[in-house]
């Protein structure tokens, strides 16, 4: 399956991307089977240049941009690139605690036996006659 991505040149601190289609299963830093443009994040303002012609072609055979790649053509107004940018959801706070799910109503609760409270107890007398509390 062939893949249009970033291929990631340039020098420490600095980075500067090829635009490249090449096969998925090739390495980041491999062969490539064609240049199609680059981007320099670095500069400012970022420079982002493509050939428009060669990337619609390259789609058209079947080649699947990166989801990256798919955002940056997207702003700069290329149609279609929707389906294939992937939604990232929210991700949950680590420091909430889970919620136990609730105990299903279809199995039956166990029978207990009914619990004497302190105030339902009969005082106990002493010999003199005087209840104790």
């Amino acid at each position: 399956m062939l893949v249009v991505r970033l291929q990631r040149t340039g020098r420490k601190n600095v980075p500067t991307y090829r635009l490249i289609v090449a096969e998925k299963r090739s390495a980041a830093k491999g062969k490539a089977m064609e240049f199609v443009g680059h981007y320099l994040p670095a500069q400012n303002p970022p420079v982002f240049q493509f050939d428009k012609e060669r990337i619609s072609h390259w789609l058209k055979m079947g080649a699947i941009p990166s989801d990256t790649l798919a955002r940056l053509l997207k702003k700069e107004g290329v149609q279609g690139m929707e389906r294939y940018t992937k939604r990232y959801s929210k991700q949950k706070s680590k420091s909430t605690p889970k919620v136990a799910p609730a105990p299903q109503a279809s199995a039956p609760a166990p029978a207990e036996a009914p619990k004497e409270s302190a105030e339902e107890k009969p005082k106990e007398q002493d010999d003199s006659g005087e209840k104790k509390e």
